[in-house]
């Protein structure tokens, strides 16, 4: 995905560019920033930290809240005919959270079994080749080097989880800022005013 994302910006005529990306998003940002160095300017990501470092991390509170990481990185019994069979009940989100017009755009996703599969698909990468990539770049002492932006939803799990994760990406990356955004998980959509301005600030800095 980092590769694609490199040769779109060229296709569109820029050498150079910042990336954002939330959740899975933030694992592409992330490597995109790792293995093109040259190319990004600066980096956000949000609501997630490293997945080789998550994995590594893992135990028994955290598989039982994020169980999903694991049924969707199935191969042996992939999870997509479950899913399929009842999308609004897997998936959960409602019209309030998102908002009416993106809640319409993400049920038109959901009920799309392309769109299942290459959602479990990503899960299946973060689990075997993902986090490959970040225990080599782990390994190798490799870090990013560019500015990098950490948001994390002050309403969900991240510092439950891992305590303080800015301190858990400035092993990651040489310079490094950020603060929580008051909201859910879908920042982007639940506080978008908040989150423009963070972006916003950082770019220009």
């Amino acid at each position: 995905m980092a590769r694609d994302l490199v040769a779109l910006m060229r296709a569109l005529g820029h050498d150079r560019f910042a990336v954002a990306g939330h959740d899975r998003g933030a694992y592409a940002a992330h490597r995109l920033a790792a293995d093109h160095p040259g190319e990004v300017t600066r980096l956000v990501v949000m609501d997630a930290i490293p997945i080789g470092e998550a994995l590594a991390r893992a135990d028994a509170r955290f598989a039982a809240a994020w169980w999903h990481w694991f049924f969707l990185g199935q191969t042996d019994k992939p999870a997509e005919h479950l899913i399929n069979a009842d999308p609004d009940a897997w998936y959960g989100a409602t019209e309030e959270q998102m908002g009416p017009e993106a809640y319409l755009d993400f049920r038109r996703a959901v009920h799309d079994p392309v769109t299942v599969h290459a959602m479990c698909e990503d899960y299946r990468a973060g689990l075997t080749v993902d986090r490959a990539a970040d225990d080599a770049d782990r390994a190798a002492g490799r870090r990013v080097t560019c500015p990098t932006l950490f948001l994390w939803s002050s309403r969900d799990d991240m510092e439950d989880l891992y305590g303080d994760p800015l301190a858990i990406w400035r092993t990651w990356a040489d310079d490094v800022t950020g603060h929580p955004i008051d909201s859910g998980h879908h920042m982007a959509e639940e506080a978008p005013e908040e989150l423009a301005s963070a972006l916003l600030a950082f770019m220009k800095r």
